[in-house]
């Protein structure tokens, strides 16, 4: 990985990477890769992809970050967009939820490998850990990158929201028509929509939207549902 193309990069989206950063994701890209060989972590292992689709991309999220914030990545997956974030902004304390046990396993080696403090690890599902009290609404942001629709990743989410926090969601290009078929169920989980951000990544035609949304009341207690139940019957 370039450090001069790498730092270009981050520049482009208003981020000062430093070189010890860079080795951070370095090591993080090339530990990746190692453990992608033996358990599926992800579908693209090109290093100037990894670094454009992956850490870029997960790094878009960083200003609406604030200082010092707690932040729980839910379905992190190989920890995107959480461990890049906290590679720039070492001041966040950082919670990676995941189901799979192997994708633990690998995050509880990167974190050690990079030598990250107050990053803790989870395994479970976010209907569980949601209405647990050591978890719920102890956030001040919640995140996710991933393929479930809005309305099923808000159930996820919210939960883990402290009111007056964030959830902040990252979707593919043009999300208009699923924020739309989402507004009830954010409504119903103590949310609005604060913010829609479309923007394309740099050096590419790949177009990226993030929604913010601000919890304004405690979610009801009915919510998460059991497992399953969010996915199967979207709010």
């Amino acid at each position: 990985m370039n450090f001069e193309f790498a730092k270009d990069l981050f520049k482009k989206i208003n981020i000062e990477l430093s070189e010890s950063n860079f080795e951070k994701f370095e090591t993080y890209f090339n530990l990746l890769i190692e453990w992608n060989n033996k358990t599926n972590l992800t579908t693209i292992t090109d290093e100037n992809d990894v670094l454009l689709k992956h850490f870029i991309d997960s790094c878009m999220i960083e200003k609406y970050v604030s200082n010092n914030a707690s932040i729980i990545d839910v379905g992190t997956g190989a920890g995107f967009p959480g461990v890049p974030v906290k590679i720039i902004r070492d001041d966040i304390d950082l919670t990676l939820l995941d189901s799979l046990n192997k994708r633990i396993n690998f995050l509880n080696s990167l974190i050690n490998c990079l030598k990250l403090d107050n990053v803790k690890t989870v395994h479970g599902r976010a209907e569980e850990f949601g209405i647990n009290n050591q978890y719920r609404e102890k956030f001040d942001v919640a995140t996710a990158r991933a393929v479930a629709n809005l309305a099923t990743l808000s159930e996820f989410c919210l939960p883990f929201v402290k009111v007056g926090g964030i959830f902040i969601c990252m979707k593919a290009g043009n999300a208009q028509e699923e924020i739309d078929n989402a507004k009830n169920a954010i409504n119903q989980l103590g949310s609005v929509i604060d913010k829609i951000e479309t923007f394309t990544l740099p050096e590419s035609d790949i177009e990226r939207t993030i929604i913010i949304i601000k919890k304004v009341e405690s979610t009801p207690k009915a919510y998460p549902r059991k497992a399953g139940t969010p996915e199967r019957k979207p709010l």
